[in-house]
């Protein structure tokens, strides 16, 4: 039977809700630190942005990979193993991207490196579905997104000051630095919530029927999906955003680190309200309006954009507007995806985050593509992202009815 905690009490709420949240933001934290410094490392390399963008994309896509694998491997031999193979491999691809001579080693250490920081985030999720579901699950999740937010807040402004006084590869010492934490954490900390007697089928056709199975839930795929190209908005964003703001605006590595968190902020903010508006309202009731607003939040940021209005504040209000609707959007399309599959929620987390990190993969390639500087091609990327996320939304809800939500 799957685990579950009724109620948990809050103290083991917030220890979970740090530990995971940690061990997820490994990952992300070595995109977000080193995005002041992509034009410092072109220069330094001697390579083009669209070269040291690669590297970007490299990571997101063994990122998405990763996520194909840790799930299922931690479905069949507990959580804690997979996590310690992901955390090494992170640790030590950071000392190749620290010692890199070229961009072309960069790009193959960014790509090894983005396989191991997959384990964080799939099996932190796992280990959460493990021990919770529903309504408690959607409010453990979004305590971890509140640590977990440590890394789009802090981490920017930490790369900025770094490249200021210090090289590039620094930023990428010091990863390998919280690498080591990360693997201590696991050792010390992270509990096992997978016993033997709950382990599935070793064999890649118990994982294969598992992944049918979810694909052929369309709540599932629908859910995913939705969560997918909202993420993808803001990956055009995360690729893009610090040639278009230090670049065509202008903005310091300093204050483009302030830009960055501020949207960063806007999101996890939001999300610290999910728990207690689906205990009242429920999951759908919740998830439906902010749907809403980032559709709408986006489609009035492209025409602003469209009609030649470049003020950042103005079109920066509606990013924020539209990033708070997200903060609701993602942990509650992640719980829905994943409510009726606990007894493979390692396959399923791990379906998930590969399904929305390879359409995030995808779209940041083709907004980089398309980037000629200025603003209009990244609201492009991103507003069409938000279109997709409201009609796939809309879709899937059409005719349903929600369940009554777990406690």
């Amino acid at each position: 039977m799957h685990q579950m905690n009724p109620k948990p009490t809050r103290t083991r709420f917030l220890r979970d809700a740090i530990v995971l949240g940690l061990l997820t933001a490994l990952g992300p934290f070595a995109i977000d630190m080193y995005l002041p410094a992509l034009p410092s490392i072109g220069a330094s390399l001697g390579a083009s942005p669209d070269a040291v963008l690669l590297s970007m994309t490299a990571f997101f896509v063994t990122f998405a990979l990763g996520h194909l694998i840790y799930g299922p491997l931690s479905d069949m031999y507990g959580r804690k193993l997979p996590l310690y193979v992901g955390i090494i491999l992170f640790a030590l691809a950071s000392i190749g991207c620290a010692t890199a001579v070229d961009v072309h080693s960069l790009i193959v250490f960014r790509a090894i490196q983005g396989f191991g920081g997959a384990a964080g985030i799939v099996i932190a999720r796992a280990i959460v579905r493990d021990l919770h579901s529903g309504v408690n699950e959607a409010r453990l999740l979004s305590l971890l997104m509140l640590v977990f937010s440590v890394s789009p807040l802090l981490a920017p402004s930490i790369g900025s000051q770094i490249i200021q006084f210090a090289s590039w590869r620094t930023v990428f010492w010091l990863v390998a630095v919280l690498a080591a934490l990360g693997l201590a954490m696991t050792a010390l900390v992270v509990r096992e919530t997978r016993p033997a007697s709950l382990r599935s089928d070793r064999s890649i056709a118990a994982v294969l029927t598992g992944c049918r199975t979810l694909l052929l839930d369309r709540k599932f795929v629908g859910m995913t999906m939705v969560g997918a190209f909202a993420i993808a908005g803001f990956f055009a964003f995360l690729g893009n955003s610090s040639f278009v703001m230090m670049g065509h605006y202008h903005l310091s590595p300093a204050a483009y680190s302030l830009v960055f968190s501020a949207n960063a902020a806007s999101f996890f903010f939001a999300s610290q309200f999910t728990g207690s508006l689906a205990q009242r309202f429920g999951l759908v009731a919740i998830v439906k309006p902010a749907l809403i607003g980032y559709g709408l939040g986006m489609a009035i940021m492209f025409a602003l954009a469209m009609a030649g209005v470049e003020n950042y504040f103005l079109l920066g209000a509606f990013f924020l507007f539209s990033n708070a609707c997200l903060g609701i959007v993602m942990p509650v399309t992640s719980v829905l995806a994943m409510s009726e599959h606990g007894e493979i929620a390692g396959t399923a987390s791990s379906l998930l985050g590969t399904l929305q990190l390879a359409t995030g993969a995808i779209v940041m390639a083709i907004s980089g593509a398309i980037a000629d500087g200025s603003i209009a091609p990244m609201i492009e990327a991103i507003a069409g992202c938000g279109l997709m996320t409201c009609i796939l939304g809309w879709a899937t809800f059409a005719g349903r009815k929600e369940a009554p939500a777990a406690p």
